[in-house]
């Protein structure tokens, strides 16, 4: 798979195929930690979901500067992997639940979550950065999108297991105190606590309550909710210092083979690839500006895309709690683990995409990088179709969580969300590591990391659009919700192909 490559390109997958882990490992219980830590709404939680989820992005352009200004790529992307170890370590510290200064706390994980946008800002856009920058050589030059196809696929490898590790260590911490784990009960609980349960809500609960605890019925359910929320908080806590561990193993691999990667600083001093770059950088000023004038388009339509992709983090979580059968023949589920189809889908179907393409490459068929892009986007508008016909005729969610949750017969299977995941991640390949060999390759050489970094800006952007669908979630009937990531996918489709050709003109 990596010959004809760069021999930097597998220690730079490994590098971030070990930070991904650790993020992973994160983003699987995010908005379910803040619901459950703190007693947040959906939409709540989904506000921080989507600010911290647009700063990691956002971060990424302030990495992207600084790397471009000290031309210190290398020594930036090795602070960024110590800094996310530090913010991890602020989110792994256990603290009381339920919170007795919930305000304070939040702020406090808040915090750490920052600490960790901060890093990954550092980190993320520059080393992307770097794997362009191998291909710059003209030895490699006709291999990038299958490089950054490879590299993608190996930083996901890390990101398949990291969804079964979060909810793994939270119910090993439920067992070891008596409990086992019910999708909808730290929700039920905090309402039992703050007296805002309905009547058939507080049954459901207290049937619950019972089912989940090892030594029968509660005597004291208000001392059994609280019980039930730090247990099962905490577990969420040490998940977070797996994420640790990950960070610490992603520097090793980086340092142990840091020599490999390319130096720009070296580059500009003289060095093998001094005639080539010489040729590069005589680009003349109006070759720059359509250069960034055509990166700034495709950064607009994106937003768009992720606007909708990322939703899998929330409201498709939020499905996955609420709505979806949570067993798989004998195998019991947890609403964390569909996370993990995204990633396994990408790791299996990334061969297939590239044979795909380098066949279609033989035949002189093969799409442009563009083009791959706008295909993209009208499958994923495919996915959340499917999302939309499987979820038409199903109760609102204000409905669901005055019942104390669906009941199982009511709730549909799981391979709704699998097949939804597949199809997505179908889409995802066609536009995430292609995006980021169009930005390496139309990216004027000085622009390399801030271009990087504001691909990953547009990117920040369409997070912090994220909160519209928690907040549609709670108000508007489900398959409506998904009928609005439809028509955001299609419209960027439609706005790529428009300007297809201009864009094939300007990447040549």
């Amino acid at each position: 798979m990596f010959k004809n490559h760069p021999k930097g390109l597998l220690p730079a997958a490994l590098a971030n195929m070990g930070e991904r882990f650790g993020f992973y490992t994160m983003m699987a219980i995010l908005v379910l930690f803040l619901t459950s830590k703190f007693g947040l709404s959906n939409t709540a939680a989904g506000v921080i979901y989507s600010l911290f989820y647009c700063l990691i992005y956002l971060m990424a352009l302030v990495g992207g500067i600084i790397a471009d200004k000290t031309r210190n790529y290398k020594g930036t992307i090795q602070t960024g992997l110590i800094v996310m170890a530090i913010g991890y370590l602020l989110l792994a510290i256990p603290t009381p639940t339920p919170s007795p200064n919930k305000v304070l706390y939040l702020i406090l994980s808040c915090i750490g979550l920052f600490v960790i946008a901060l890093g990954n800002g550092l980190f993320k856009g520059n080393l992307q950065a770097l794997v362009g920058q191998m291909y710059d050589n003209k030895t490699y030059s006709n291999k990038r999108d299958d490089g950054f196809s490879i590299f993608y696929m190996f930083i996901n490898v890390g990101a398949i297991f990291a969804p079964f590790i979060a909810p793994g260590v939270r119910e090993w911490w439920l067992n070891k105190h008596g409990f086992s784990y019910d999708s909808v009960l730290p929700e039920l609980s905090h309402g039992f606590l703050n007296g805002t349960l309905s009547p058939e809500a507080e049954a459901r609960f207290r049937e619950i309550a019972t089912e989940v605890s090892a030594n029968g019925v509660p005597a004291d359910l208000h001392q059994f909710a609280n019980d039930y929320l730090n247990v099962f908080t905490t577990g969420f806590h040490y998940a977070f210092a797996i994420a640790i561990l990950a960070m610490l193993i992603s520097l090793v691999i980086y340092l142990a083979n840091k020599k490999l990667l390319p130096d720009p600083r070296n580059i500009e001093a003289g060095s093998e690839s001094q005639s080539e770059q010489a040729e590069i950088t005589k680009m003349d000023v109006n070759e720059v500006r359509q250069r960034l004038y055509a990166l700034f388009a495709v950064f607009a339509v994106v937003i768009f895309f992720w606007f909708s992709f990322h939703q899998n983090g929330l409201t498709l979580t939020y499905f996955a709690k609420d709505y979806t059968l949570l067993k798989l023949g004998s195998l019991n589920l947890t609403a964390e683990v569909f996370q993990s189809m995204n990633p396994f889908f990408v790791v299996f179907l990334t061969p297939i995409v590239i044979a795909i393409f380098g066949w279609l490459r033989s035949k002189g068929k093969e799409p442009s990088t563009p083009g791959k892009i706008a295909i993209g986007m009208g499958i994923a508008a495919c996915a959340f179709i499917l999302m939309a016909i499987g979820s038409f005729g199903l109760p609102t969610y204000n409905e669901v969580s005055a019942m104390g949750g669906l009941p199982e017969s009511m709730r549909v299977t799981p391979f709704l969300l699998i097949f939804t995941y597949l199809i997505l991640t179908i889409a995802e390949l066609c536009i995430s590591p292609l995006g980021l060999s169009f930005v390496s390759k139309v990216a004027p050489p000085r622009y390399q990391g801030i271009m990087q970094g504001c691909w990953l800006g547009a990117t920040a952007l369409g997070n912090l659009l994220l909160a519209i669908g928690a907040v549609l979630y709670e108000h508007i009937p489900i398959w409506a919700t998904w009928t609005v990531f439809v028509a955001a996918c299609l419209i960027s489709m439609f706005t790529m192909l428009a300007m297809l050709r201009w864009l094939e003109r300007v990447a040549k």
